[in-house]
């Protein structure tokens, strides 16, 4: 991971750590931390850089993010444009294979979904999606 990444990764960890309560209750904390650790380890697959990223997200923008799974099945800067975008997906896919707990299978892929749609428990949903936008 990119040294921005793992910033960015620690410091969600650490605000979803303080956020959680103490005994979260009676639950384990790892699979929640890991969740917030390695929620945007998809991004990894693309390869791009800060400015192919900025690229991508302009792309989404403009043609919309429907169209990252077509990019993704072409080649060259175009697929890694593709696989950036869903990487939500692809994360989800790596910890699954990785044997991570469920929830943060789940987390990774559904932290870029609206609250409605996860699977999460909308309370720890909610403290990992309020660090992540910090």
């Amino acid at each position: 991971m990119p040294s921005a990444d793992r910033r960015h990764a620690v410091g969600v960890a650490r605000r979803v750590d303080a956020a959680l309560p103490a005994d979260h209750g009676g639950a384990d904390r790892r699979p929640v931390l890991a969740a917030a650790l390695l929620h945007d380890v998809g991004k990894t697959v693309s390869g791009l850089s800060t400015y192919g990223r900025v690229i991508a997200t302009v792309s989404a923008g403009v043609a919309g993010r429907d169209q990252a799974e077509a990019w993704s099945e072409t080649r060259g800067f175009t697929r890694r444009v593709g696989l950036y975008l869903r990487h939500p997906e692809l994360g989800g896919d790596q910890l699954e294979l990785a044997g991570s707990d469920p929830l943060t299978v789940a987390w990774a892929r559904e932290h870029h979904l609206p609250a409605d749609r996860w699977t999460v428990p909308a309370d720890l949903g909610e403290i990992l999606k309020a660090a992540d936008d910090d």
